[in-house]
């Protein structure tokens, strides 16, 4: 029942995050500690992305136009048209910096293990699904700071500290992993546990230290029951657009029934290994905590819709 609820270990992980946040967040003298931590982690997790990304895989991926051209357009370009209307539509009801939140949910890349294991649970292209993965994470390290920067307006300017902080602390890691993935991606993939713990760790350091700044100044009482639900309706719609146009097109691109299926699972999901990072990058730790609410409400969702739709399809597939 348990596995049935939560398909995907990292959901009630980033539950328990949010709740010790709530219960014991970080206060006083240790807030610079754990801000430590959570860059260091949030380091080590670009540089670990860097490593095990395959930048052969994906120059060879690009190839397949089609698929990795849709995938592109529909993460960068719906995405994020959808996460700037979702932002309109709830910003006379929520807090800006929450409905702001919504924007940057829809600028974020694709996730990497869970729309790959996915796509293999529905029968679809694992080998374009991991090109198309990489070849999102890889574009949106850049992009989607400067996509956001552009669409958010005055509220998501970017200065020159932050871009030194997100060259610094998420660009350069990435890079050096890049660099030297000749030599520690072999090592990486023999331990794959061992690695996913690791980068399940600096995201849930990452989501902690963000949303204990959030509590502290107060996130639970600016927040009513109407205001949280109108998150959640906001984001079950955005989940709705998001598969269904995904689906739809890779129809009208007339793609195989598995390219398709990888078109939907690389192209509707957004990547928490990403945004948890880079709100802690962009925003002061108040408001990083409070931009991430959709994008943790969507990241859940989206993990135990793809595992209940997945065997669906796969089912359909062989009848």
């Amino acid at each position: 029942m348990f596995a049935r609820i939560f398909p995907d270990r990292f959901v009630p992980v980033l539950l328990a995050t949010i709740l010790v946040a709530s219960l014991l967040p970080v206060r006083g003298a240790a807030v610079p500690v754990a801000q430590g931590v959570s860059t260091a982690a949030i380091v080590f997790l670009f540089f670990l992305n860097g490593v095990r990304l395959p930048r052969d895989e994906v120059l060879h991926g690009i190839l397949g136009w089609k698929l990795q051209g849709g995938a592109l357009a529909f993460c960068f370009g719906a995405m994020a048209l959808l996460g700037l209307g979702a932002q309109a539509a709830t910003a006379p009801f929520l807090p800006a910096t929450l409905a702001l939140g919504f924007l940057f949910l829809g600028i974020l890349p694709s996730t990497v293990q869970s729309a790959t294991a996915a796509s293999s649970l529905a029968g679809g292209n694992v080998a374009a699904s991991v090109v198309a993965a990489a070849l999102l994470n890889l574009i949106g390290v850049a992009a989607s700071p400067l996509l956001f920067a552009a669409l958010a307006g005055a509220e998501g300017e970017i200065h020159g500290q932050a871009i030194l902080r997100i060259v610094s602390i998420l660009l350069l890691p990435f890079i050096a992993g890049q660099l030297v993935q000749r030599w520690l991606r072999p090592w990486v993939l023999a331990h794959r546990g061992l690695a996913t713990a690791m980068d399940r760790t600096a995201i849930a350091i990452a989501v902690y230290v963000a949303f204990s700044a959030a509590v502290v100044a107060g996130i639970w009482g600016l927040l009513d029951g109407r205001e949280i639900g109108i998150v959640f309706a906001a984001v079950a719609m955005l989940l709705a657009l998001s598969f269904g146009g995904a689906w739809i097109l890779g129809g009208l691109l007339h793609l195989t029934r598995p390219d398709r299926i990888t078109l939907l699972f690389s192209g509707a999901q957004k990547s928490i290994a990403v945004g948890a990072p880079l709100a802690a990058t962009l925003f002061p730790p108040a408001t990083a905590g409070m931009v991430l609410v959709p994008i943790l409400v969507y990241h859940m969702a989206q993990l135990i819709i793809s595992a209940w739709i997945a065997p669906g399809l796969a089912r359909h597939a062989e009848v």
